[in-house]
C-alpha cells in the first residue's frame, strides 16, 4: 500500500490523481517528471526520477521526523505509470508539488535516519532521458545530525529571488483605501485537504481569494493582497510577513478542512486563543500548523512561539478586535451558508498570530461532505460568498474611519 502521510488514506485511484494534480503548474512549465523509479541495492536505496531536461536541484536532510528533500528546477508531474509503492524498507512515502515559484519540491519521509551516499544527474543515453539519482543509506542518528549540515548540490537559481518582503518595522498604508489582507490556505507541496471527489483545498482557497478579492476590489475603497498568488507553498509566519509588509489592517485566513464523519458540513469561523473551544478546533489547529513541517521544513532555529507570551496586554486590543470581525463574518455568512454547530470557536492557530492585525480564520465548508464540496466548487456561489464577506468586512470599518492599526 503507498503511504503518502497525509494521504494515507485515499484510494489507490485517488492517489494517483493526486500525484497528477500537486504540480500542475500550467503548460508553460519546460521541464517534466515522467518516471519515478526506486531500487534497493544491498542496504542501499535508490530514488530516480526521469526528467525530460536537465535540472538543477538540492538535496538536504531534515530530522524529526526523519526526512530527505529534494528541491529541483520547477517541473510538471507527468508519469506515465502509477508512483511507486512504499510498503516496507526506510522510506514511507513521499510528496511532490511547487515550493516557490521556479522550484519544486519532493520530500520523502523516512522510518529511519538516512544518509545521502551521492545525488547526481545522469545524461541522456538513448533511448533514456535525463535522469536524477539519489542513493541512501542506514546511519545513526548523529551521522544524521551531522550530515544535515552539508547539503548536497546547490538550490535552484530561482529560489533565493523569491521569497516574499521582509516586514518593515512600520509598515504604511493608503489613507484612501482600507487594505486586507487574504491568506488562501496551503499551496504547492502542501495541498491541504482531498475533497470527496478529489478537489483540492489549495486550489479551492486560491479561487475564492481571488473572487474575494476583485468584489473587494471593485468598491474602491479597499486594497487587497494575496499571501500567494499561484499554487507555491509559503510558510506561515512568512504569511503574516507578507502581510504586515502590505499594512494590512484585516488578515482572513480561508481554508476547506475535512471531519471524520462525513455527514457534517457547514462553515464555521476561528481566532486566536490560547486554549480551543473544543477538542475539534484543537485538532484543526494542530494540523493546520504543521504546514511547515510538512513542506520540509527546518523549524529548529525557528524562535518558539508560546502562547502564554502572545496572550498578553499588548495583544488585547487584537484579540478584541479579531472577535468582533467573528460576530460579523458569522452574521453575514449566515445569509448565504450553514454553519456548524458553534459558528465561532477559538484555537491557536500559527497563521493568525500577528499581534497588531485582527485576523479570522474562516473555514469556508468541509471538502469531507459532498454537499460542500459542490457548493465551493460552484463559480456563482464563490461570487455570492464573496459579496456576504464584503458586507462583514464594510461594518468591521464603520466607526474606525482614520483610526490607526492597533
Amino acid at each position: 500500500m503507498i503511504d503518502f502521510g497525509w494521504a494515507a488514506r485515499l484510494r489507490p485511484w485517488a492517489l494517483f490523481v493526486l500525484a497528477l494534480a500537486l504540480s500542475w503548474p500550467g503548460a508553460a512549465a519546460e521541464t517534466m517528471v515522467t518516471a519515478v523509479r526506486v531500487a534497493s541495492q544491498g542496504d542501499r536505496l535508490r530514488f530516480q526520477l526521469d526528467l525530460s531536461q536537465r535540472p538543477e536541484f538540492r538535496v538536504f536532510l531534515l530530522a524529526d521526523p526523519y526526512r530527505v528533500v529534494i528541491d529541483l528546477t520547477q517541473a510538471a508531474w507527468r508519469l506515465g505509470e502509477p508512483p511507486p509503492s512504499f510498503a516496507d524498507g526506510p522510506i514511507a512515502g513521499f510528496r511532490f508539488g511547487q515550493f516557490q515559484p521556479g522550484t519544486s519540491r519532493i520530500v520523502l519521509d523516512a522510518r529511519q535516519p538516512l544518509v545521502v551516499q551521492q545525488a547526481l544527474v545522469q545524461e541522456p543515453q538513448a533511448p533514456l532521458g535525463w535522469r536524477l539519482l539519489v542513493e541512501l543509506q542506514p546511519t545513526t542518528r548523529e551521522a544524521f545530525l551531522q550530515a544535515m549540515r552539508q547539503p548536497v548540490g546547490a538550490p535552484p537559481a530561482s529560489q533565493a529571488a523569491s521569497r516574499p518582503p521582509a516586514a518593515p518595522s512600520q509598515p504604511k498604508r493608503s489613507e484612501a483605501k482600507r487594505v486586507v489582507a487574504l491568506d488562501p490556505g496551503h499551496g504547492g507541496v502542501d495541498p491541504g485537504t482531498i475533497g470527496a471527489t478529489g478537489t483540492l483545498e489549495k486550489n479551492l482557497t486560491l479561487e475564492v481569494a481571488r473572487e474575494i478579492k476583485r468584489t473587494l476590489e471593485a468598491t474602491q475603497r479597499y486594497r487587497v493582497v494575496l499571501t500567494r498568488e499561484d499554487d507555491s507553498f509559503i510558510r506561515l509566519r512568512e504569511r503574516i510577513q507578507v502581510a504586515r509588509a502590505a499594512g494590512a489592517e484585516l488578515f482572513v485566513s480561508l481554508h476547506a478542512d475535512a471531519l471524520g464523519d462525513a455527514k457534517f458540513h457547514g462553515a464555521t469561523v476561528y481566532t486566536l486563543s490560547d486554549k480551543a473551544s473544543d477538542a475539534e478546533a484543537e485538532a484543526l489547529a494542530q494540523r493546520e500548523n504543521k504546514a511547515d513541517l510538512i513542506a520540509g521544513i527546518d523549524l529548529t532555529d525557528e524562535a518558539p512561539e508560546v502562547t502564554g507570551i502572545l496572550i498578553d496586554l499588548a495583544q488585547r486590543e487584537t484579540m478584541n478586535l479579531s472577535a468582533r470581525l467573528a460576530g460579523y463574518l458569522v452574521e453575514e455568512m449566515a445569509h448565504e451558508t450553514q454553519f456548524l454547530r458553534k459558528s465561532h470557536r477559538f484555537a491557536g492557530f500559527a497563521v493568525l498570530k500577528a499581534p497588531d492585525v485582527p485576523s479570522a480564520l474562516i473555514e469556508l465548508g468541509y471538502l469531507s461532505n459532498r454537499q460542500d464540496e459542490a457548493l465551493l466548487t460552484q463559480p456563482a456561489y464563490r461570487k455570492r460568498l464573496a459579496g456576504v464577506l464584503l458586507k462583514a468586512i464594510d461594518r468591521f470599518f464603520q466607526g474606525r474611519t482614520g483610526a490607526k492599526r492597533p
